[in-house]
Order: structure tokens, then C-alpha cells, then sequence
């Protein structure tokens, strides 16, 4: 009997095994297929995203309460990177390690990914700049750039100092047409927020139930320095296309604060000078992203896509993610005692002032400049704008609305 009984016991621990590794298959599935509905019916931008988000984890499923939810969304408003994305990112990564923060992303930003790649390969082979219905979306784009401005500037932009900020970066911005300059103008914020800022504080904030040491988040974070460090170099010294693509990515994803909008000029001010997209296709693509769910961030995609096909896809989609995993799963650990640091939270808010000059910058020069041809424009921007901002129509309906006017003749190029 007794080695009836050793041998069971060890033929049944293979069966706990199993029975384990199926049980973290259907975690990591179900993170799977609820950020899948959540990137099916996600519109309305970062903001938006972070009510769905609440909704469903928070409320609905019970997988974190609301004071451990408030205290990742301000991890994910400090850190670079698209922030929706990132507070993904982190539930996933909360509730079943890195590999459910890898499923978590899969779900949210797939659909948005595909559909943006499409969209790519029915513009390939059309004359983007003389098409109507890109025209339309070109002036759907001024719309809800300017919408995007008067949100931040609101929220971020707030008091006679932070409102210096922004104004001192859009005119930095409009007279140095550099993305490094950018990169400089963000830092020059973020040290004068360190000075200036540093006692506009939130008060104490709470704690997080973490899973990931203090060593592992160190060697994530020392991995993003080291590509943000080293790309450039590898870039100068083996001139391939798409390292250069990787590189750029990288970098937007890596100095991007505040949304998806602000990854607009850093990105404009790479891919068309280097003759990867066109000013009409790059326009277009920018206005197609906002009929579609989830992260604005995809817009890599459609870039990536229409560069170098498939492949420029994955390595631009790649790039401009990367940033935001490496920093979610290295700033986990040390969030705790970060938050508290008033000099910090200084710092995050000149860089945030700064980016709603960034915006405002962009919104005059590409958009406005390369849409706005005529009074008919103006004045249809303008009614697209009220729909957005005062009827609250959906931005997806108001696309629907500008693709179908430019295609109508309605308005034209």
C-alpha cells in the first residue's frame, strides 16, 4: 500500500501541474478577451479609454478596487508613453505578471492595429492629395486636434505659469521646426517644474499591491536607457531603413506625454521629411485613426504600413510600444515611494504645460496649414469642431461625416 500510495503521489503531481499551467492559461486568456472588448469599443481617446477601463476592471469584474486603480493611472500620467495603454499594461501585469500585461495590450490594441494597416493598403495606389473624402479627413483633423488643445490647456495648462509654459513652447516650436528641438523644449520644462512647480502637490498618495521586485523594474528600466541610448548610434553607423523606423518609433514612444495627439509633430517631423509618407497620407492617416477604437499610438501602424508594408508595420508598432512595457513593469516597484516626491510631481507638470504648446503647435502647422486651403474649410472645421466639442458627437461619426462631405463634393480640395 505504501507504494501504491508514492507512486500516486508522484503520478498526480504532474496532473497539479498541468492543472496549474491551464488554470494561468485561462487568467491569461480572460485578460485577453476582456481588453479585446474594450479595444472593439473604446472610442473617444485616453480619457475615454480610462472610464471604459474603470467600468469593466473596477467595477464590473472586481479585479482591483478604485484607490489601486487611481494610484496606476497616475503612475501611467507620469511616465511617457500612451497612457491608456500603459494603465492596461499595469492591470494585466497586476493580475498575472508580465505575460498578462503582454495579453492585455494584444486585446486593446489589435483591432485598432488591423484596422489602421487596412486602411493603409486601400490608400496605397489612390492620389491621397487630390481625393476628396482625404480632404474631408484632413479638416476632421483640425477639429479634433483643437478639441484636444482646449482639453489639456484646461486641465494641464491651468494658472498663469504653466500657462507661460505652453505658450513659451508653442513659440519655440513654430520657430525651430527640430524634433530634437522638442526633445530639448521638454526637458528645459521639466527641470523649471522642478523649480517652479514643486509645491502643487495631490497630497499622500496610496499604495499598490505589487508583483514584480525592485530588481527585475531596475533591469526594465536599465533596458529602456540603453535602447533609447544606443539606437541612436546604431542608426548613424548602419543606415537600414527600418532600424532608422525603429529608432524614430522609439523615440516618440519614449518622450511622449500627455496623449496620443502629442506623438503627432514628434512623428510628422520624422517620417515626412524622410520621404517614408506624404504630407496628404500622413494627414489621412491621422484623421482615420480617430474613427477607430483604442490607443492613438496605432497610428504607427498605418505609418509603419504605408512605408514599408507589412514589416514596416510590426517594427514601427513594435517601437512605439516597447517604450511604455519597459517603463510600466520598471516604475511598478518603485511608484510607492516616487509619488511622494513633491519635486517629481513638479516635474511631470512643466513637461505636461509644455506638451499643450507642442499640440497647439501642430495644430497650426502641419493641419491647419496643409487643410485649411479656402473659407469653405474654415468654416467646415469650425461646424466640426461645435459637434465635437458642444454637441459631443463621437469622434468616429464625426470622421464619418467629414469622409462623406469630401467625397460629396460638399467641400473641396
Amino acid at each position: 500500500m505504501t507504494i501504491v500510495g508514492k507512486a500516486g503521489s508522484a503520478a498526480s503531481k504532474p496532473n497539479v501541474d498541468e492543472a496549474r499551467k491551464r488554470s494561468r492559461f485561462s487568467v491569461l486568456f480572460e485578460i485577453f478577451i476582456v481588453s479585446l472588448k474594450l479595444g472593439l469599443t473604446s472610442f473617444g481617446g485616453p480619457i475615454a479609454h480610462l472610464g471604459y477601463f474603470r467600468s469593466e476592471y473596477v467595477n464590473r469584474r472586481r479585479w482591483m478596487d478604485d484607490r489601486s486603480y487611481a494610484d496606476l493611472v497616475a503612475l501611467c500620467q507620469f511616465l511617457p508613453g500612451p497612457a491608456s495603454s500603459q494603465v492596461g499594461i499595469g492591470i494585466g501585469t497586476l493580475r498575472a505578471g508580465w505575460l498578462g500585461g503582454v495579453a492585455a495590450w494584444l486585446g486593446f490594441t489589435g483591432p485598432s492595429v488591423l484596422a489602421l494597416v487596412w486602411f493603409a493598403v486601400l490608400l496605397q495606389g489612390t492620389d491621397a492629395a487630390q481625393s476628396g473624402w482625404i480632404h474631408g479627413l484632413k479638416l476632421v483633423a483640425v477639429a479634433i486636434v483643437a478639441q484636444a488643445v482646449i482639453g489639456m490647456g484646461q486641465k494641464l495648462a491651468a494658472g498663469r505659469v504653466r500657462a507661460s509654459i505652453a505658450f513659451g513652447a508653442f513659440a519655440v516650436v513654430l520657430l525651430v521646426e527640430s524634433a530634437y528641438a522638442q526633445i530639448a523644449l521638454l526637458l528645459a520644462a521639466g527641470l523649471f517644474g522642478y523649480w517652479r512647480l514643486r509645491h502643487e502637490t495631490e497630497g499622500d498618495p496610496a499604495q499598490l499591491k505589487l508583483t514584480i521586485s525592485k530588481r527585475t523594474g531596475a533591469l526594465f528600466l536599465v533596458l529602456f536607457a540603453a535602447l533609447f541610448t544606443l539606437l541612436p548610434i546604431g542608426r548613424h553607423f548602419f543606415a537600414h531603413p527600418l532600424l532608422a523606423m525603429f529608432e524614430v518609433f522609439y523615440r516618440a514612444g519614449s518622450l511622449v506625454f500627455g496623449s496620443g495627439h502629442v506623438v503627432l509633430p514628434l512623428l510628422e517631423r520624422e517620417v515626412v521629411p524622410a520621404g517614408w509618407v506624404g504630407d496628404a497620407d500622413f494627414l489621412a492617416g491621422y484623421g482615420a485613426v480617430q474613427a477607430v477604437p483604442g490607443p492613438m499610438f496605432t497610428f504607427a501602424s498605418y505609418l509603419g504600413m504605408t512605408a514599408y508594408g507589412v514589416v514596416g508595420a510590426v517594427v514601427a508598432t513594435a517601437a512605439i510600444f516597447l517604450p511604455a512595457f519597459l517603463l510600466v513593469w520598471g516604475a511598478l516597484p518603485f511608484w510607492n515611494e516616487l509619488r511622494g516626491k513633491p519635486r517629481l510631481q513638479g516635474v511631470i507638470a512643466g513637461v505636461n504645460a509644455a506638451v499643450v504648446g507642442i499640440l497647439g503647435a501642430a495644430l497650426y502647422d502641419p493641419i491647419w496649414t496643409s487643410a485649411v486651403t479656402h473659407r469653405t474649410d474654415a468654416a467646415f472645421a469650425v461646424v466640426m469642431f461645435g459637434l465635437l466639442q458642444f454637441w459631443r458627437m463621437p469622434p468616429w461619426a464625426v470622421v464619418v461625416l467629414g469622409i462623406g462631405c469630401g467625397a460629396l463634393g460638399i467641400i473641396g480640395s
